[in-house]
């Protein structure tokens, strides 16, 4: 019985990845792994000796438990002050969990996302913009390869349906063009657009900006942060500007994160605000900045 407690605890950090994934947040992801053990300690002896794999058990409950989850989670963020954008973590936080599953020889590069276990800010914000069901159909199958007969119970749906929400989450996932260029492009890309942004001239940095690029800024009504998406090369780079100007004492760190290169902004030892950026075809595309205190606690001194 201790051996098999072994195994349940073992499997607490590829809870809280997958609670991650599906809500965007550690706090959000700790509830799922908390109801989810609540929900096997309440097993009797005999139900848990029942379970013939209890890792997998732990897995689609906590699916389970997860959807339940974001049904409430939608609404409290239809309610949030701005944008709302998931919470960044260091690639490094899961590091390990996803276990030894490899792309396919198509090297699709869906693959090479799903599979990983970095989670870019990219792919939660398309995660977030899905239907429950889909998040987590996705989830399940795609990233922690959970069959879709096991998902159908979780999600109480047919296993054809259940297949039908994988692939209507796959398709969100290719047409956001949310899959990642290679990281040692996208690093040298947000480099440059540092070397660019110390000149505090906005042609210069314009010139790694999309022209439709676009700034998302989370403060959750907490701090000051746009309240709207800023749009533009040239609007972007002034308020990236005007932002540097008003806050001199900031220091930059570079971090790497499911996106890859990203900035760490910080004020003596506390975190200000953290940036994940997405590069495609040579510019930045989408800046994602959290400065809300509540989603930068894993950052912070201990």
């Amino acid at each position: 019985m201790d051996d098999d407690l072994d195994d349940v605890f073992r499997e607490r950090r590829r809870l809280l990845a997958l609670g991650y994934r599906m809500t965007g947040t550690l706090a959000d992801a700790e509830d799922v792994v908390q109801e989810t053990y609540l929900r096997w300690y309440r097993l009797t002896e005999a139900e848990r000796e029942a379970i013939a794999n209890p890792a997998g058990w732990l897995t689609t409950v906590a699916g389970r438990i997860a959807l339940d989850l974001l049904g409430s989670a939608r609404h409290r963020r239809e309610q949030y002050v701005g944008p709302w954008l998931p919470e960044p973590v260091p690639a490094d936080v899961f590091a390990g969990v996803i276990g030894s599953r490899t792309a396919s020889a198509s090297e699709d590069p869906l693959d090479r996302i799903t599979l990983d276990d970095d989670v870019s800010t990219a792919l939660l914000v398309v995660l977030e913009a899905m239907t429950p069901a889909e998040r987590v159909a996705f989830v399940l199958h795609d990233v922690f390869a959970v069959p879709f007969d096991e998902i159908a119970e979780a999600v109480g749906r047919s296993s054809a349906a259940v297949r039908q929400l994988a692939a209507s989450a796959r398709r969100h996932v290719r047409e956001s063009r949310a899959i990642a260029v290679p990281r040692e492009e996208h690093d040298r890309v947000v480099r440059a657009f540092q070397v660019a942004a110390r000149t505090g001239d906005v042609v210069a940095l314009a010139r790694f900006l999309a022209p439709d690029v676009e700034l998302h800024s989370d403060g959750g009504g907490v701090v000051s942060a746009a309240r709207n998406v800023v749009s533009g090369a040239d609007h972007v780079a002034r308020f990236l500007l005007g932002i540097a100007t008003k806050n001199p004492h900031l220091a930059v760190e570079e971090q790497q994160f499911g996106d890859g290169l990203g900035l760490v902004f910080r004020s003596g030892d506390r975190v200000h605000s953290v940036m994940n950026l997405q590069v495609d075809a040579g510019v930045i595309t989408r800046l994602w900045i959290v400065l809300n205190p509540a989603k930068l606690t894993h950052w912070q001194p201990r």
